[in-house]
């Protein structure tokens, strides 16, 4: 059904794992929504799909919604929805707002159609110069791809990762998917 993103070692970001799932699409418009007919984010779920959300520095929040977003960011407890098809991004379930894909001002890797696909946001390295590290150049670990494309060369990532954390488990993905193309 899914993939799983791991972080560090033990699999895991503070309590919750990194989880991609591939679901229906999800139909959404292109302006903010706030609130929903079920209540809206009940116990951390995303208020369209109803997928678990994973927590998020309001930080990277604030930093990567629209300029014109900005405003409506308050409080803490924002999420970021991890199924892949839904448009949501950003969601709080305290307060009812959301922020779609289209009010993000970066593609979120592992949403259906992201383009271009970061495996680092902070030096812009893609996954596919990842993946040519790897099939061209024969890297085969994170510091060796790192040397190869920059990445983490501009570490700030808890505001230009949209989960707020470092990327090294994203590109470790993109190492192993290289690595399985063999």
């Amino acid at each position: 059904w899914g993939m799983s993103l791991r972080y560090g070692r033990s699999g895991k970001r503070g309590n919750e794992p990194w989880e991609v799932r591939k679901m229906k699409p999800v139909k959404a418009d292109d302006r903010e929504m706030k609130g929903n007919e079920s209540g809206g984010g009940e116990m951390g779920r995303c208020p369209v799909c109803g997928y678990q959300g994973t927590a998020v520095d309001r930080r990277a929040v604030k930093h990567l919604v629209l300029e014109d977003c900005r405003k409506r960011v308050q409080g803490n407890g924002y999420r970021i929805c991890m199924n892949e098809a839904c448009e949501v991004v950003y969601f709080n379930p305290d307060d009812g707002m959301r922020f779609l894909k289209s009010q993000v001002s970066v593609p979120i890797w592992f949403k259906t159609d992201a383009s271009p696909k970061y495996a680092c946001y902070c030096s812009k390295v893609t996954e596919d110069q990842v993946l040519e590290a790897v099939l061209k150049q024969g890297a085969s670990t994170v510091k060796e791809v790192n040397a190869i494309t920059g990445a983490m060369d501009h570490p700030n990532c808890k505001e230009n990762n949209p989960l707020g954390v470092c990327c090294h488990p994203i590109i470790q993905k993109a190492i192993d998917k290289a690595l399985g193309m063999k």
